[in-house]
């Protein structure tokens, strides 16, 4: 029997398999994010796998792949309900990119400790919002939905075995196999001809809801592995010659921990794809929708902590506009460096960020009671912080990954009222709750505490 992480894991290698072959970049990505992992660890040693091990860092990936209907939707949450992911949290990508970018994204992964440390796997999965008059009018809007209705993006086999390997928690071999068989070749590029009218009226709106609504089948969009110094990566990227975008996404690098999601990717591929045009032939011709991604993830901040950096985002912005000619990271540097604390444990005491906590297992022993601020336990040594990764995304930057390998910026009626899409209407359309990460957060550090309150027997210990 194969269990629902091994499947997982079997998943990812697949899927970045294939990716590779369709998408040579993508393993010069990979090949070369391994070469500064490697090189992080001999320079820094125990302090480069802070935040996981260089096993877990080295086998990362998040994929992203595109829908265009909750009934799709629906459908790979089954699929990767079977693999033992979860959508967590809601992204409105509309509201976060000045380019015209009409979804809304969720990302599947795992939720538990042990899960994420056998495989961390996610999906950045976006839906497309034909009801959103500032990007489909009426008859746009129709023509898309009937489109949508009339295609199959997963075969009912693997939709079959999703179930139970869902329902079960694993599968048979010879089951397992048909289902990595099924799922991968589900986000294979399909060689079937696009609609070259279709995908151009698509694509005077969005090039992304072309890349969704103007094909009959899907894909992976990207593939992301994990890399422990991304501005050293961008740097070997540049030198061999493939085109990044300009900038990396998410926080500055600055003196302080790592915290949230720094992203960068290079550039979208012109790749070859058959095209239909209007008198019925079939043409070779290019389209630009798929690019490599790479990612350094850091702390998870608190609910406190994030809204302090969405505040100092906007105040970049605003110095940005005030100086355009000042060098945007050096401002963000500059102000982090005012306003968020430069060590884990000034993070931790100030409830900015999420830890968990252990009882130090080498403190002298001391007859004294230990003190039940959590921190006085820090300063006194009694109790140790262990960081927790962020496991999830950030809509602003997403949308500037996807808005940075878009060749236009679209079109949006800004004097329409935007459709009225948030979590609950996600959940309602996906039949599964959408978790909460703040609350996944909380909760394993909490769990941590308790744990931290019996050994060292207090009534509790608050964060």
């Amino acid at each position: 029997m194969i269990s629902q992480w091994q499947l997982r894991a079997a998943f990812a290698q697949r899927l970045s398999d294939m990716y590779g072959r369709e998408v040579p970049a993508y393993t010069t990505l990979v090949e070369v994010s391994r070469e500064v992992n490697e090189d992080v660890l001999r320079a820094q040693g125990a302090d480069a796998e802070r935040l996981g091990s260089i096993s877990r860092v080295t086998a990362e990936r998040h994929g992203a792949i595109r829908v265009g209907t909750p009934e799709e939707l629906r459908q790979v949450a089954r699929i990767f309900g079977a693999l033992g992911m979860h959508p967590v949290g809601f992204y409105d990508l509309r509201e976060a990119a000045a380019s015209a970018v009409p979804v809304v994204s969720t990302a599947f992964r795992p939720v538990d400790g042990e899960e994420l440390a056998r495989n961390p796997f996610r999906v950045f999965t976006s839906m497309l919002t034909p009801a959103d008059p500032r990007f489909f009018d009426p008859n746009l809007r129709a023509r898309l939905e009937n489109f949508l209705a009339g295609r199959q993006l997963f075969p009912p086999e693997l939709l079959t075995l999703a179930d139970r390997a869902e329902a079960a928690g694993e599968l048979p071999d010879a089951d397992a196999e048909r289902f990595l068989q099924l799922a991968v070749q589900a986000f294979e590029l399909s060689p079937e001809p696009v609609d070259q009218a279709w995908y151009a009226t698509l694509e005077r709106v969005s090039a992304v809801a072309a890349d969704i609504g103007g094909v009959r089948s899907t894909h992976i969009n990207h593939l992301t592995p994990r890399v422990l110094d991304i501005d050293e990566l961008y740097r070997r990227m540049t030198e061999r010659g493939i085109e990044m975008i300009d900038t990396i996404q998410g926080p500055p690098r600055w003196k302080g921990p790592d915290v949230l999601l720094r992203q960068t990717s290079f550039r979208a591929l012109a790749e070859p794809r058959a095209l239909r045009t209007p008198d019925g032939n079939v043409i070779s011709g290019a389209l630009r929708v798929r690019f490599g991604e790479v990612e350094a993830r850091g702390i998870a901040l608190s609910r406190e902590g994030r809204a302090r950096y969405d505040r100092l985002l906007a105040r970049v912005d605003e110095q940005a506009a005030r100086l355009p000619h000042a060098d945007r990271a050096e401002l963000a540097r500059a102000l982090w460096a005012e306003e968020l604390p430069d060590s884990e444990q000034a993070l931790a005491v100030q409830g900015l960020a999420h830890f968990t906590y252990h009882v130090a297992p080498d403190r002298p022993q001391d007859p004294s009671r230990p003190p039940a601020a959590l921190r006085d336990l820090l300063e006194q040594g009694w109790v140790r912080a262990e960081p927790v990764v962020y496991e999830d995304f950030l809509p602003r930057s997403a949308a500037g990954i996807f808005q940075s390998n878009l060749s236009d910026e679209g079109s949006r009626n800004h004097d329409q009222q935007g459709a009225a899409y948030d979590s609950a209407w996600l959940s309602d359309a996906l039949g599964r709750d959408v978790l909460d990460p703040f609350d996944l957060y909380e909760e394993q550090q909490n769990r941590s505490l308790a744990q931290v309150a019996r050994e060292l027997g207090l009534d509790a210990v608050p964060a």
